[in-house]
């Protein structure tokens, strides 16, 4: 049965929600190539630093294309209910403060308070599984990235 013999509103015309997240996917694969223009792309026996990230940006291109194609059945943008909307924002806000912080309290801090938040409060888990993850978490992954992958990660001005 046809999308206009179904009747309503809703059946009809306008954009998907999944065809505006394939045209947000084109738009951030757009946005990586023009910035990826810096970097040279070289040749597939010797690629360069852009080469990667050029078909990384192809294939979120192509992906994104294919949604769009392909989106035409999930419900019409203008039906959805932002219901999410709140807790999206506080996650958003988090981790732009996040952000902010990472250069003043260091990699360790910054992300054990992250963790609190995001598994304490927006998610609601148990404090003591709250504490143990955060604080786990924190520091083993410091130590791999920072330890023994010798990757500079920002510590605080205690030297933590």
């Amino acid at each position: 049965m046809s999308a206009e013999h179904r009747g309503g509103e809703g059946a009809r015309g306008g954009l998907r929600s999944d065809q505006v997240s394939g045209l947000m996917l084109i738009a951030l694969a757009l946005f990586i190539g023009w910035q990826n223009r810096a970097y040279p792309v070289g040749t597939l026996s010797e690629p360069g630093p852009g080469y990667m990230p050029l078909l990384l940006a192809i294939f979120l291109g192509a992906m994104g294309a294919l949604i769009v194609a392909w989106g035409g059945r999930s419900a019409p943008l203008k039906d959805l209910r932002w219901v999410e909307a709140p807790r999206a924002m506080a996650i958003l806000i988090a981790c732009a403060v996040a952000a902010f912080a990472l250069e003043r309290l260091g990699y360790r801090i910054t992300i054990t308070a992250l963790l609190i938040f995001f598994l304490g409060v927006v998610e609601r888990r148990p404090p003591l599984v709250v504490g143990l993850v955060a604080v786990g978490f924190g520091l083993a992954s410091f130590y791999v990235i920072g330890d023994l992958l010798h990757v500079p990660l920002p510590r605080s001005r205690w030297g933590f």
